[in-house]
């Protein structure tokens, strides 16, 4: 059994610093998805996290018996987006906002492994390329990244000059189950490309 890897401790794409907005360049890697809409206090939310841990950690202990591999199983993500984006910025719209929560995996998983867990139909396994991308370290309430994203979109990526593409993503580093609002860690990132 090789050690048991960690890719919060290995990937640049999991570090930040609170109040410092970085670009760099993220790889394509793969993730269990679901996907949903609608506010994240709603009971929906909450079904697609239970959907996709299950299977995450299914995934592990087949890499750990099947492969000799074995990891932590990484943080939960979630990439957002609305027709209007204000919906998240000023006018904080939940009902609007449409998400896909994911999970990474070990670039070592691969279908085959994928295919022999049990999974329900609404969780995949796919990739996700996103590129150059800006991030930073939010430190609190979900409900207070409205200002920190404003200035993302309004001043760092336009003076940098450059555009938002993709989808708005989110890196919960802290379990928003048991840890205070005002102490949660979430990675906000937002893909970039040339204006």
């Amino acid at each position: 059994m090789t050690e048991k890897v960690d890719v919060k401790k290995t990937l640049d794409g999991y570090r930040a610093r609170h109040g410092d907005f970085r670009f760099l360049d993220v790889p394509e890697a793969r993730y269990l998805m679901t996907d949903g809409h609608g506010d994240p206090n709603s009971w929906v939310f909450g079904e697609a996290i239970e959907a996709l841990y299950p299977v995450a950690y299914r995934l592990k202990f087949a890499s750990r018996s099947r492969l000799g591999r074995d990891y932590v199983v990484p943080p939960l993500e979630g990439l957002w987006w609305a027709e209007d984006m204000t919906a998240f910025t000023t006018a904080r719209d939940k009902a609007q906002w449409r998400w896909t929560l994911l999970i990474l995996v070990p670039e070592w998983v691969d279908d085959a492994l994928f295919g022999a867990v049990e999974a329900p139909e609404r969780v995949r396994l796919e990739a996700l390329a996103e590129g150059r991308c800006v991030q930073t370290l939010h430190v609190g309430s979900f409900d207070d990244e409205a200002p920190v994203l404003a200035r993302m979109h309004d001043e760092v990526i336009p003076g940098a000059g450059l555009v938002p593409t993709g989808r708005h993503h989110e890196i919960y580093l802290s379990d928003f189950r048991r840890v205070p609002p005002e102490r949660r860690r979430t990675i906000l990132r937002q893909p970039v490309a040339p204006a």
